[in-house]
């Protein structure tokens, strides 16, 4: 094996023959004629097909014009797309990454070694030497997620590994309460930062997302994404809205559905199975976005949520991998945005450009003063009921050879970052997570593969 500052070198070396690729800086038309173009990861996540109502609460939320907003997108999926190469390659000195800047163009990658420095700027990102990786903070925050199920966490309820200042944040009414929990994990204080907050996040009970659909003609809820599972039609949605076996009948009061499958607390998922009179569609109520996937977006991009209480709304991703106490129990595994959403837009969507983030489970505040919503990301809801996103068919690029080439890599599969799969004969790395389709497989998604 190399040492480490030779690996480095090479690292950095191998990095400059990607950093076209990786669309963060440089011209593509500066790649040698020799080598084919290989499709943006704006074009594998079609950002191009963010309809004008998403583009237009970007604008209102985050300041933006029309062509930032554009550009912020695409600037998001390389971004995550880069991300990811460099996570891989750093292995276990990864300590996260984020994008920052009115339109996301500059991507922050830290690392625990500062021999990997000349590899990361090599990429087009800038660099920063932390002390704790990223590994290191989710162990940490796993215990405090498996002590929290054994306590009261409701004056402690929100904790999360917080990339930009690595550390592990725990958010409290009481700071005290917080100390409890983290002694009762065992987790090292010099790994932890305590926020004094006055949020104490609830369900968003009663709420209508994408479309209103009502639960034994009662309490009110919202369709999160339409979902098949082999020729049953549903949507997913969030566990606290009904339990298995609960009937649901739609906005127009017609019987609907029955939830097969639902979880809460712990986590916020759960999906219905519609009755033949209802078909699945890629879209978005209330406006023309159209769902093209499932990446999941880095920390720090744009997402935007739709409810029918509020409309269209957006904000950014704060946090991955949250934790948040409600009355009702602990839910982990939930993502931190700035988004505001009030009664009535719970288990509605949460999407970043065309990409399905996940379904409305609680927050904070509101849309008048502001507030923090979080969302039960969708790849695990799809992965722990089997259930297929639908989407507006087939990924960027039709295959280029409609034979079977053999191998692990299956469409309707939810791959997560770091998972290998075989193709034609050669083995990938997944660089983000996200559910597989047609036309995405591993030579036509640079941006989701790497080739190993």
């Amino acid at each position: 094996m190399l040492p480490r500052h030779l690996r480095a070198a090479c690292a950095a070396a191998a990095a400059a023959g990607a950093l076209l690729a990786a669309g963060l800086s440089g011209s593509a038309s500066a790649r040698p004629a020799a080598f084919p173009a290989q499709p943006t990861a704006a074009r594998t996540l079609r950002t191009d097909a963010a309809p004008p109502a998403l583009l237009g609460a970007l604008r209102r939320d985050l300041g933006l014009d029309r062509r930032q907003a554009e550009r912020r997108l695409a600037n998001e999926a390389e971004a995550g797309a880069t991300a990811g190469r460099l996570g891989a390659a750093l292995g276990t000195d990864f300590a996260g990454a984020w994008v920052r800047g009115a339109e996301s163009a500059t991507l922050t990658v830290a690392t625990t070694d500062p021999a990997d420095v000349p590899a990361i700027r090599a990429h087009g990102a800038r660099a920063v030497v932390v002390d704790h990786s990223l590994a290191e903070l989710d162990a940490a925050k796993a215990r405090v997620d498996r002590a929290a199920a054994h306590r009261s966490t409701t004056d402690a309820p929100v904790w999360y590994v917080d990339v930009p200042t690595n550390t592990l944040v725990v958010e409290a009414v009481r700071p005290t309460a917080a100390r409890s929990l983290l002694a009762a994990a065992h987790v090292d204080a010099s790994l932890t930062r305590t926020v004094k907050s006055a949020e104490r996040p609830r369900p968003l009970y009663d709420l209508r997302g994408g479309d209103a659909y009502y639960i034994g003609n009662s309490s009110r809820c919202s369709i999160g994404f339409p979902v098949t599972r082999g020729t049953q039609q549903g949507f997913a949605t969030a566990g606290h809205c009904g339990r298995a076996g609960s009937t649901t009948t739609g906005s127009n009061r017609v019987a609907q559905g029955t939830f097969q499958a639902s979880v809460f607390p712990g986590n916020d998922m759960a999906w219905v199975a519609a009755n033949g009179n209802w078909t699945a569609t890629p879209y978005v109520t209330g406006s023309s976005v159209q769902v093209a996937g499932s990446t999941q977006a880095p920390v720090g991009s744009s997402v935007c949520r739709s409810g029918s209480t509020t409309g269209w709304h957006c904000g950014t991703v704060q946090q991955l991998n949250t934790s948040v106490t409600y009355q009702e129990g602990t839910v982990s595994g939930v993502t931190r945005t700035s988004v505001c959403a009030e009664p009535g837009d719970s288990g509605g969507s949460f999407i970043s450009g065309s990409q399905a983030q996940g379904v409305t489970s609680g927050g904070s505040g509101n849309c008048t003063s502001g507030g923090t919503t979080y969302f039960q990301p969708i790849n695990p809801i799809l992965q722990s009921y089997g259930l297929t996103l639908t989407t507006t068919g087939t990924g960027p690029e039709d295959p280029e050879d409609p034979s079977d080439p053999g191998g692990t890599w299956a469409a309707g599969t939810v791959y997560q970052a770091g998972d290998t799969v075989t193709y034609g004969g050669a083995s990938y790395r997944c660089l983000q997570g996200h559910q597989a389709q047609a036309g995405w497989e591993p030579p036509n998604a640079p941006a989701l593969w790497q080739r190993l």
